[in-house]
């Protein structure tokens, strides 16, 4: 059974308006985002230039990219800017339009949308919770070799937290080009790994023309609002499509003048490292001795956990939390997820205290 309310992660405004409370009161351990806030250095340096919004944006977004390139350490030509990762998912999916998608599940659903709005069709490739979610890579290869032009992988994955390594992403990659399949790797949560190079597959696309990696600032840089994206492609011809696809300006001069600035802000990239690997760990800790759940060990910021008490469900949890002003993911919306798992993110050690805590009673109390 699913959950009665859908809600995406981080839809404050909803969630005020269905249980009547002030969304500034809100702890929001549903939207996946750095708890510490935007990077002190950007915010201070959009402070001083707000007249930005008085001029056009560079259309070809030239120093942008170059930033990108130098964080990413690939050619600025490879770089692809857009309005957040949801308008690149979108163009992406309309440049290759893909009849047979391969995309890798339970994931964010806006893939198997975009996927159908191009007339194509979506087969989700099931992690097995019996696995612990964690992709098997000999029987993904086979199934890879059916017919299909389009794979889609979101890693670290979202909501399982599970990544896949580099070198098991270079063998599916190799495989996907030799079969003519596009492999498009949405890459949000990368950057709160312990060591994001372990994982990602940026370093790939130079030497991979069927590749395209995406990468947004909503999460790890706190910056939903700010509607920036990108993507890494090597593909020149793939990148010319996307460009017609996509409106001229489509990101504001305040936002492309804070990404600049975000990528640049080493202090708060390391604080943000530091306070979610220890986080991580000790949440960890914490839940592996509470009765009655099981925990999925996640390599992000956040944790997808299943309720072994058959009396409680999600969207118990979810209601219950919620009266105390804390909001977490009823998972049950997820493909092949029921409702028995949730998932939180990491926020600041006080409040995961106060989660943690209220999680455990809750619980245990119902038997």
């Amino acid at each position: 059974m699913k959950s009665k309310h859908y809600l995406h992660g981080g839809d404050l405004d909803r969630v005020s308006e269905m249980y009547h409370i002030d969304k500034d009161t809100i702890w929001d351990f549903s939207g996946n985002i750095n708890p510490l806030g935007i990077s002190p250095k950007a915010k201070e340096a959009l402070k001083k230039n707000i007249d930005l919004i008085a001029t056009y944006p560079d259309r070809n977004y030239t120093s942008l990219k170059q930033t990108i390139g130098a964080y990413c350490h690939i050619n600025a030509s490879h770089v692809i800017v857009g309005n957040g990762s949801t308008e690149l998912i979108s163009i992406v999916i309309n440049a290759v339009k893909p009849q047979n998608a391969l995309v890798l599940g339970p994931t964010y659903s806006e893939y198997e949308r975009e996927i159908a709005l191009n007339g194509g069709l979506c087969h989700y490739y099931a992690l097995k919770e019996q696995s612990e979610f964690i992709l098997d890579i000999e029987n993904f290869m086979n199934e890879l070799k059916k017919d299909y032009d389009m794979l889609i992988v979101c890693n670290p994955n979202n909501p399982t937290g599970t990544g896949i390594t580099l070198d098991i992403l270079t063998l599916i990659i190799s495989a996907a080009q030799k079969l003519d399949i596009f492999a498009m790797i949405d890459e949000t949560y990368i950057e709160f790994c312990d060591d994001p190079s372990a994982y990602s597959a940026v370093s790939l696309a130079k030497d991979f023309d069927h590749l395209l990696v995406i990468r947004g600032v909503s999460k790890f840089f706190s910056s939903p609002g700010l509607r920036f994206g990108y993507c890494i492609c090597s593909n020149q011809g793939l990148i010319a499509s996307t460009q017609k696809l996509q409106n001229p300006w489509s990101i504001n001069s305040l936002a492309a003048f804070a990404a600049e600035i975000m990528f640049t802000d080493k202090a708060y990239i390391e604080h943000t490292h530091s306070l979610m690997a220890s986080e991580r760990t000790r949440i960890l800790h914490a839940l592996s001795a509470t009765p009655s759940i099981h925990v999925f060990k996640p390599v992000a910021n956040f944790v997808l956990l299943k309720i072994l008490n058959p009396s409680i469900s999600s969207d118990y949890v979810l209601n219950a939390l919620i009266k105390d002003g804390l909001l977490i993911r009823d998972a049950s919306s997820f493909p092949f997820l029921d409702d028995r798992f949730i998932r939180f993110c990491f926020l600041k050690p006080n409040q995961n205290d106060v989660l943690l805590s209220k999680l455990k009673d809750l619980l245990t109390q119902k038997n």
